[in-house]
């Protein structure tokens, strides 16, 4: 029997019920997330304290935190569209213009971790696990999002007043502190008004509004994706295209070279990597992590290679 396209029912999670059918070479990978990481993309971002601990004990940490997204931003090219920091965990809601959210929260998380447990003289994890990223449609659902992130202090019944709430973007939306370089801020307020002032007159207004409506949240779909369905729609079909693209990957590796016998039967290292990423089985970051190098040195061996290669052909 052909199996090639045949079809079982393999249902995507969904707070929705909502269910999708797919062709079975995809049936044993749907465990694996969503690769969602392009250049432009948005997403809201939330990180919890391990065992829901504390992960800002005073106003110097949370400063401190501040500190390093600022670095954050201007490393990795990111923009913040809103923030707001709680007692065990935070939100963001961030754009990556080079699609590298990863490394961001790499960053992020890790910086702010080793000044953490430094400065409290404590050891062990600070967040529980990895970050939680949704990927967001922006023009259908930024200003949800965006909103529902700074009420996050009043629902809570933190403050009785959003005002009254400095660790998050909405003060500086409203005009109370000069807004950072990292935050977005012009782009919000122009959706609202013409004028500053009408402008933050009716951006308040649209955030107090949003207490009595449920969370944009709710609508996520397959725990990663908020948008309508043509965004959906194509999203999974790129993470489609990269699953076969693994899967090819995956069966020439099986008839490969392990990465080490590489660095046995060529005593150059750059022509070691060189030949192993030509066998079309490894990644660059396979052959960097076993050669004990940066993926740029693994890419400059590559193009070194191809160049007396070709010199040698003239």
């Amino acid at each position: 029997m052909d199996t090639s396209s045949a079809v079982i029912k393999v249902p995507w999670k969904s707070e929705r019920s909502q269910r999708w059918w797919l062709p079975i070479q995809y049936r044993y990978r749907m465990t694996r997330p969503l690769r969602v990481n392009f250049p432009g993309a948005l997403y809201h971002v939330t990180s919890r304290g391990n065992r829901r601990a504390s992960i800002f004990r005073d106003d110097a940490d949370r400063r401190i935190w501040l500190d390093v997204l600022e670095k954050v931003c201007e490393r990795y090219h990111c923009v913040i569209h809103s923030f707001c920091q709680m007692t065990n965990h935070y939100h963001l809601l961030i754009e990556t213009v080079e699609g590298n959210l990863p490394s961001c929260m790499r960053q992020l998380n890790g910086h702010y971790s080793q000044y953490f447990n430094r400065r409290h003289r404590v050891v062990g994890h600070l967040f529980q696990g990895r970050y939680k990223a949704v990927l967001v449609q922006k023009d259908s659902y930024l200003l949800e999002v965006s909103r529902y992130i700074v009420l996050n202090p009043l629902r809570a019944n933190t403050v009785a007043a959003l005002k009254e709430w400095r660790w998050s973007s909405y003060h500086y939306f409203i005009g109370d502190d000069i807004s950072p370089d990292w935050l977005e801020r012009n782009w919000l307020l122009r959706q609202f008004g013409n004028t500053p002032t009408s402008a933050i007159a009716a951006y308040q207004d649209f955030v107090l509004a949003g207490l009595g409506q449920m969370s944009p949240l709710e609508a996520t779909r397959h725990q990663i994706l908020l948008g309508d369905e043509n965004f959906i729609l194509v999203h999974q079909q790129l993470q489609q295209s990269e699953e076969l693209i693994e899967t090819k990957r995956s069966e020439r590796r099986a008839v490969a070279l392990p990465l080490s016998d590489y660095q046995d039967r060529y005593p150059d290292r750059s022509e070691a990597m060189a030949r192993a990423y030509a066998s079309t089985a490894f990644t660059m970051s396979e052959i960097a992590r076993v050669f004990g190098v940066s993926t740029k040195t693994v890419s400059r061996a590559i193009a070194g290679f191809e160049r007396a290669n070709k010199s040698k052909s003239l």
